[in-house]
């Protein structure tokens, strides 16, 4: 059953759309292109509490995690943090999750609706909860699903920390540095933009959180605003920028989320293949779209070139500065300078690769978006 924020009914919040993949939070609270900059120059704060949270406790919790998902976490500290994958035998990427290592606890956080489809025949699903249970045998942990308990907010901004400082709460300023707070965890995240914070506070004091906050001098922002920078950081959202054919190194999952060179986990043939020997088939890159028509392709629509498909589009966006982007997977081949058209039917509009998104032969993929563009 889909997580329901108290939120959504508090004065100013406006719901997603029907079939939004970000049903249960607020999308916007009245003005998302002020939100999106408030977030990438001051702070605001995101309802992201429908995320689904698992705690993974037990004495050992990191070294079965390591045996079955893309990370290396046998030596994952407490007080820190990852990202990581579930991949199906081929390699193609079932789940994506972050991680928070806090007092004794793993906790795994997801996008809602999360599902490692290839542990069960003939095109089954699970949810990862199910996965994970399938793959305890005799191994000394607990796997809980704690999404009822604790619920995410998102803290962005360059003023992130000030707002963090009012509420008592110090965090390291490494990437995925994670502290204990009022029964939950804060971690720093890489992304979306300059500074992101999580905080997983208990869901029952959902809304007084959301107003200390605030009060401590971040917008509310919704979705939108999040998935705006989102996109604009070449960060995709599972199902969203992926397929049924996705590999981690098509995505940037490679290093963030999934590790080259540990055995064991499933699927890490196929990932330490394509990193040593090989190319992946595509890659994400961002579209920066034509805005004039007013209309604007939808996620698994299309991307080609004359008369081609050498993509498929996934999160579409409406950036405060950049205007209408998306992010797109699309062949390797596919020359960057080339003149696209993204959509299907009667949404087709003209699509340019933004070059900074498409790292030079053996450089680290990804790129500070905002900072290059804005320049």
């Amino acid at each position: 059953m889909p997580l329901v924020s108290p939120l959504l009914t508090a004065p100013g919040a406006v719901a997603p759309p029907d079939d939004h993949p970000e049903q249960g939070v607020p999308w916007h609270w009245g003005d998302p292109f002020a939100e999106q900059r408030t977030a990438a120059r001051g702070v605001a704060v995101v309802d992201r509490s429908h995320r689904e949270v698992l705690k993974v406790t037990g004495p050992e919790r990191l070294s079965w995690l390591h045996l079955v998902i893309s990370q290396h976490v046998t030596e994952l500290a407490g007080g820190s943090g990852t990202e990581a994958l579930v991949l199906d035998s081929q390699g193609h990427v079932d789940t994506h999750m972050v991680l928070a290592h806090a007092g004794e606890a793993v906790y795994l956080d997801t996008d809602p609706g999360p599902e490692a489809t290839s542990a069960l025949p003939k095109g089954g699903k699970q949810t990862l909860r199910e996965y994970l249970e399938a793959m305890k045998f005799w191994s000394q942990v607990e796997i809980t699903d704690v999404s009822g308990e604790l619920a995410i907010l998102t803290v962005l901004g360059p003023d992130a920390d000030r707002v963090l400082s009012a509420l008592d709460i110090e965090l390291g300023a490494e990437p995925y540095s994670v502290v204990p707070v009022g029964g939950g965890f804060a971690r720093r995240m890489p992304w979306p933009g300059r500074c992101s914070v999580d905080l997983a506070v208990p869901r029952d004091e959902l809304a007084g959180w959301w107003r200390r906050i605030t009060d401590a001098g971040a917008r509310p922002a919704g979705t939108w605003a999040f998935d705006a920078l989102r996109v604009e950081s070449l960060r995709p959202r599972l199902g969203v920028d992926t397929d049924a054919k996705t590999i981690p190194h098509e995505v940037n999952w490679i290093g963030s989320a999934a590790h080259v060179a540990k055995g064991c986990y499933r699927g890490q043939e196929t990932v330490a293949k394509v990193f040593n020997v090989g190319r992946p088939p595509r890659r994400m890159v961002l579209l920066h779209l034509d805005g004039s028509p007013e209309i604007y392709p939808e996620t698994g629509d299309p991307v080609k070139l004359g008369d081609r498909v050498v993509g498929r589009v996934g999160s579409v966006a409406q950036h405060h500065e950049l205007g209408p982007i998306a992010l797109a997977l699309v062949k390797r081949s596919t020359p960057v300078d080339a003149e696209l058209l993204a959509g299907d039917e009667d949404r087709v509009v003209q699509a340019a690769v933004d070059p900074d998104s498409v790292p030079a032969e053996g450089a680290a993929p990804g790129r500070e978006a905002a900072a290059r563009l804005r320049g």
